[in-house]
């Protein structure tokens, strides 16, 4: 493919049985849900945050507490609300009598994993918030900026279903998210498979980490290292141009989603034991990074085209190279 190793082959080897090792490990608890689990642990490792959008009872919560686990990450869990505030989320500036000063009480989002479960009951001023310290990594309180941990993911879940009590995201919002990863039902073998094991799979705390901060910022650093061929980001580019000239799409994907296929690519690909992207991992990643940064136009709701759809057909089309 004309490029120079970057990545040391052993190492290589040695993380990419780590991953697999703690998709197997998450598995013992969340049934049928692997490639889930890659796309969303491919998201970390692209130090992006991920919207998980499916019905109630489909396992995202379990899903993000595992993952924290098996990872060696520090969790805390947000369940949103139409009453909740900003300082909710990031913090509070309290007084202390004692010493005549303010002191900063840190919020739940100074952590490694935040689950926010269903982000759109939170408030606008809130949900706005959140984002600005998703984008920027960082929180300013009375002029003063406190970093977030490194790693951070926000995995934020919405559901599909319920529209009164809830402030829907803007399409600007949900672009910021570099994923989205759509939890469906199980199937019937998997649900037998889930009532079979329903005793082993009610509880986590049998579940023991299999990687740590160190060798998770580590894979991050990896990832970045990456190769990624002309041809490859040419095919990137060709998938996002796709969306833009659909007949059927009113607003195809922006500069921020030919990002999102980019470093997804480069997750996936370290975390199969590669160094550099193949057409294939592009193909994998493209409905989570694509599939909620177009907006479809009204003749398409009404014959029952999805986004999925669209994307799909997208890649059908374009030449691989």
């Amino acid at each position: 493919m004309g490029y120079s190793r970057t990545i040391d082959e052993k190492d290589l080897n040695t993380f990419s049985m780590l991953v697999k090792t703690a998709i197997e490990n998450i598995s013992r608890k969340v049934i049928g849900k692997q490639r889930e689990l890659e796309l969303i642990l491919a998201t970390l490792l692209a130090e992006g945050h991920v919207l998980l959008e499916g019905v109630p009872g489909v396992a995202k919560t379990l899903i993000a507490k595992c993952l924290a686990i098996t990872l060696g990450l520090d969790f805390r869990r947000i369940q949103a609300t139409p009453d909740m505030l900003p300082s909710d989320i990031i913090g509070v500036q309290i007084y202390d009598p004692r010493t005549s000063q303010f002191f900063f009480r840190k919020g739940p989002i100074f952590t490694n994993i935040l689950f926010v479960d269903e982000i759109n009951r939170a408030p606008p001023k809130t949900q706005a918030a959140l984002l600005e310290a998703m984008q920027e990594r960082q929180v300013t309180v009375e002029g003063t900026t406190y970093r977030l941990p490194q790693p951070f993911l926000v995995i934020a879940t919405m559901n599909p279903i319920e529209i009164e009590g809830t402030f829907p995201l803007s399409e600007a919002q949900v672009d910021r998210f570099l994923s989205k990863v759509v939890i469906g039902y199980p199937t019937v073998e998997e649900t037998v498979e889930i009532l079979d094991r329903f005793n082993e799979i009610s509880t986590i705390e049998d579940l023991k980490p299999v990687l740590d901060r160190d060798k998770i910022v580590t894979l991050i650093n990896m990832a970045k290292n990456v190769y990624v061929d002309q041809n490859i980001k040419k095919y990137i580019a060709a998938i996002v141009e796709a969306t833009r000239r659909h007949s059927m799409v009113r607003l195809g994907a922006s500069p921020r989603g030919a990002i999102a296929l980019y470093t997804l690519a480069k997750s996936i690909a370290i975390m199969r034991g590669r160094d550099y992207v193949t057409p294939d991992d592009v193909k994998y990643v493209a409905k989570s990074a694509l599939i909620h940064r177009i907006i479809l136009r009204g003749e398409a709701r009404i014959s029952g085209i999805t986004e999925a759809d669209i994307i799909d057909e997208i890649i059908e089309k374009v030449e691989v190279p």
